[in-house]
């Protein structure tokens, strides 16, 4: 049984004996808090059409997230009714959890070593994908690329967004973060 008293991610004792270390070096800051460091990471899952026909698709995302997170996920609803897409106010249509942390990293820490080689032709993820704020979002097509999801007991594969909001000023100072975190960047 695992200890979670005393236990800490390995990302997160990364980050603190070689990236910090790696970063004030690259951009020479003067102050420890000027490293840039992860914020959090916000994962969603959007139904779309799915929800409208089905109510129980949106129950069905909220669980896979909450599996795949580790932590409760809330059912994302429509703010406005939308008579071409057949949507109604507060109508569920998808799920969401924001992940900071020893849960952030941990996540993290999944997700390039387990869930991305588990990709179908996967060459590494997009380095353009930051926002100007240094924030990276990406998408992925599948969740059943995380381990802990059953793929015998899914009944809708479902694309996912994945946003790891930095502390950075600069997008290359994000990318320099995340690439020593070892992210697959393909550019």
């Amino acid at each position: 049984m695992l200890d979670t008293a005393n236990y800490t991610p390995r990302l997160k004792t990364d980050y603190a004996e070689r990236i910090k270390a790696i970063l004030k070096e690259e951009f020479g800051y003067k102050n420890d808090m000027q490293i840039p460091r992860l914020d959090k990471i916000v994962l969603n899952i959007g139904c779309g059409a799915e929800a409208v026909r089905d109510s129980k698709k949106a129950k069905s995302a909220q669980q896979d997230l909450t599996t795949i997170a580790g932590q409760h996920a809330v059912t994302t609803i429509a703010k406005k009714s939308i008579a071409g897409f057949r949507v109604r106010e507060e109508m569920p249509l998808g799920a969401k959890v924001t992940l900071r942390g020893d849960r952030m990293y941990e996540f993290l820490d999944r997700l390039i070593t387990i869930a991305m080689p588990r990709i179908r032709d996967f060459r590494g993820v997009s380095g353009k994908s930051f926002d100007g704020r240094g924030n990276y979002a990406m998408g992925l097509k599948e969740h059943i690329v995380f381990p802990e999801i059953d793929f015998d007991k899914v009944d809708e594969n479902w694309g996912m967004d994945i946003i790891i909001a930095t502390t950075a000023r600069t997008d290359a100072e994000a990318k320099a973060l995340l690439k020593a975190f070892n992210m697959p960047f393909n550019s």
